[in-house]
């Protein structure tokens, strides 16, 4: 596992494919405070109620000057149906291959029903992107609850 960051880290730059198979890089975010949360897998209960929780509140953190962004390891497909299923507002990356949950250390050793599980760690992460589109972590949260997140998250951007 990728050691953690924390605020003042430098956001590791990331290019994931959208749920309509298209590119999307942090640096698309340019001068913007991006939210971006891992899930381990979109249609799961849990991970649903995180995304209709952030669905809900999008348009509070877009006045706020916020962009929200979702990745998950599932597959350009599967994001596809969970956004038209769920009715998700924002957009959802992929990365089977890991390269952004390694980077944000969002994947690894976690609990499961009392037993120790290789897989996605639920992590939330505010970014401040600069003009030439690199990113510093502002807020970095690790092993977060689905149920409420989004509200205490609210709560604690003001938002």
């Amino acid at each position: 596992m990728t050691a953690r960051l924390t605020p003042g880290s430098i956001a590791p730059a990331f290019t994931l494919n959208n749920a309509d198979g298209k590119p999307v890089s942090l640096a698309d975010y340019s001068s913007r405070a991006v939210i971006v949360y891992f899930y381990p897998a979109a249609m799961t209960p849990g991970c649903t109620t995180q995304a209709v929780d952030f669905t809900e509140a999008q348009e509070a953190f877009t006045k706020a000057g916020y962009s929200i962004i979702g990745i998950s390891p599932d597959t350009v497909e599967k994001l596809a149906k969970f956004t038209t299923t769920s009715d998700v507002g924002f957009t959802l990356l992929s990365d089977p291959q890991h390269s952004a949950l390694d980077a944000y250390g969002a994947f690894g050793v976690k609990k499961l029903y009392g037993k120790e599980v290789e897989g996605v760690l639920r992590s939330t992460f505010v970014i401040d992107v600069n003009t030439q589109g690199e990113g510093t972590i502002r807020v970095a949260q690790y092993n977060v609850r689905a149920t409420g997140h989004v509200a205490k998250l609210r709560r604690e951007l003001g938002v």
